[in-house]
């Protein structure tokens, strides 16, 4: 051991040994003593942040104590646990700067040590206050990707909304476990919470909760194939957003919208909403949100044939994802990065991010994306010729696609699946399989799609000396 280490070492054993020889009371007494320093040299007592869920009381304003926030809060916990008899004003200041705490670390993107926060203070609350408290921990949980923690606090977060008879928060709780159940790909279980969360938005005259349950019931609409009634849940959550002059959700409508004028072939108009969307996102300064719709940009300017614009603006996509936490987002950024990479013949590369990117799903519980990076990485080895590998990878890719309902990608993998079997010469199995694929991909007016796999189809007919499956092959 180095010296310098070796002083370390014992200097944190002597100084542990010194505190412990303190005696409860005077130790209490030093915390207390070190919090009220700490607070006087970072500007005083902050003010009361809004209440958790705040409906309306004012707007979450920083102070300079916030990034000592958790220290403080340390300070008086064990200021308040050594001293003799419980002080309702330590309790109240504790109170203070763990939520003031957890606000920062949200507003840091510091998901993990958010929901420890919220989790702290709600040892210390009740009935209606308990249960948004428990609901702001589940939504950290939920954007640091850990959706089992976060279903079981919103849950918890429920049983006290509905003991305390909290409609408003009741249908708040509600639209998180619509947004829970789209990434655990239950879609099903989303559409029911959203139509209880609507009714009770309605009766509570929540107008604005209205429009989140309206963008996230368009995603689930959008995921199943459904795509009129995504189109007109977006643009009533996008009508709503404007009569609350809720400039983030105005971005989020814009950004779905986009996406779904993408699928159905309607680029200019795709383009136009993305672009409108990102402006928004930086205006408000919604970092995530913004990662979210640059990607889904690429993807368009990927399918435009501007593969370098594509490449750029994944990678703007992918390093904010990594800045604001958000695994999720980067294990979808790094499945359209491979694709690309295949494209552009960086096979290895490819592999390497479609690897990854899988491995992000599953330890994320995203189902949906999970089946859709099998299928990439399936494309990938069948491209390179590993056909055991890539027929096993289509069949679990498959699977997912139809317990989560994701037609648009059973549809493209039914088809690339079928250039393999067409490959292994097993003629009559690939026609068979395509037409049923691309039926899937016409039913959902995936023109861009579409164009592209009926390419790769005649290409393979031609080397495998058949007519085009759609023009009375085999």
């Amino acid at each position: 051991m180095h010296a310098e280490q070796a002083y370390l070492f014992r200097h944190a054993l002597l100084r542990d040994a010194a505190y412990e020889m303190q005696l409860p009371g005077d130790r209490a007494r030093v915390h207390e003593l070190a919090f009220y320093l700490i607070e006087q040299v970072f500007g005083g007592r902050a003010p009361e942040p809004p209440p958790p869920d705040n409906h309306g009381a004012g707007v979450f304003q920083p102070h300079t104590t916030d990034p000592v926030a958790s220290e403080l809060a340390l300070h008086v916990d064990l200021a308040r646990t050594g001293a003799q008899t419980e002080t309702h004003e330590l309790t109240a200041v504790l109170k203070l700067y763990l939520q003031r705490a957890a606000e920062h670390a949200d507003r840091q993107y510091q998901c993990a040590a958010s929901a420890n926060l919220w989790l702290s203070l709600a040892r210390l609350c009740v009935g209606a206050r308990l249960g948004q408290v428990y609901r702001r921990a589940g939504v950290a949980c939920l954007e640091g990707g850990n959706p089992w923690k976060a279903e079981e606090l919103f849950e918890q977060a429920l049983v006290e909304i509905r003991r305390a008879g909290d409609l408003r928060n009741e249908g708040n709780i509600l639209n998180n476990l619509i947004n829970l159940y789209l990434q655990t790909g239950r879609p099903k279980d989303a559409e029911t919470a959203f139509r209880a969360a609507l009714e009770l938005h309605r009766q509570t005259g929540n107008l604005a909760s209205e429009c989140r349950a309206w963008a996230s019931v368009a995603t689930v609409f959008k995921q199943t194939g459904r795509l009129q009634e995504a189109e007109r849940a977006n643009e009533l959550a996008l009508e709503i957003s404007r009569k609350v002059r809720s400039r983030e959700s105005e971005g989020r409508a814009l950004g779905n919208l986009g996406a779904l004028y993408s699928e159905t072939g309607r680029l200019d108009l795709a383009e136009q909403a993305y672009e409108q969307a990102i402006g928004i996102h930086r205006q408000v300064g919604n970092l995530r949100s913004e990662g979210g719709v640059l990607g889904n940009l690429a993807n368009l300017y990927n399918d435009t044939g501007r593969l370098d614009l594509a490449e750029s603006f994944h990678n703007q996509a992918l390093r904010i994802h990594r800045a604001v936490g958000n695994r999720r987002g980067e294990g979808t950024t790094l499945s359209n990065l491979a694709g690309l990479c295949g494209k552009t013949g960086r096979a290895e590369l490819a592999l390497d991010y479609g690897l990854e990117s899988l491995r992000l799903h599953r330890e994320t519980g995203n189902l949906r994306s999970e089946g859709i990076s099998l299928g990439v990485l399936a494309i990938l080895n069948c491209d390179a010729g590993r056909l055991d590998e890539a027929e096993l990878q289509f069949q679990q890719a498959l699977d997912i696609h139809r317990r989560v309902e994701n037609r648009r990608f059973e549809g493209a993998h039914l088809c690339h699946y079928a250039l393999l079997q067409l490959r292994r010469g097993h003629q009559e199995m690939a026609a068979t399989m395509y037409r049923r694929g691309e039926q899937l991909l016409r039913e959902l007016r995936e023109v861009t799609g579409l164009d592209v796999i009926r390419r790769a189809m005649r290409e393979a007919c031609v080397n495998a000396g058949v007519p085009p499956f759609d023009e009375g092959g085999p």
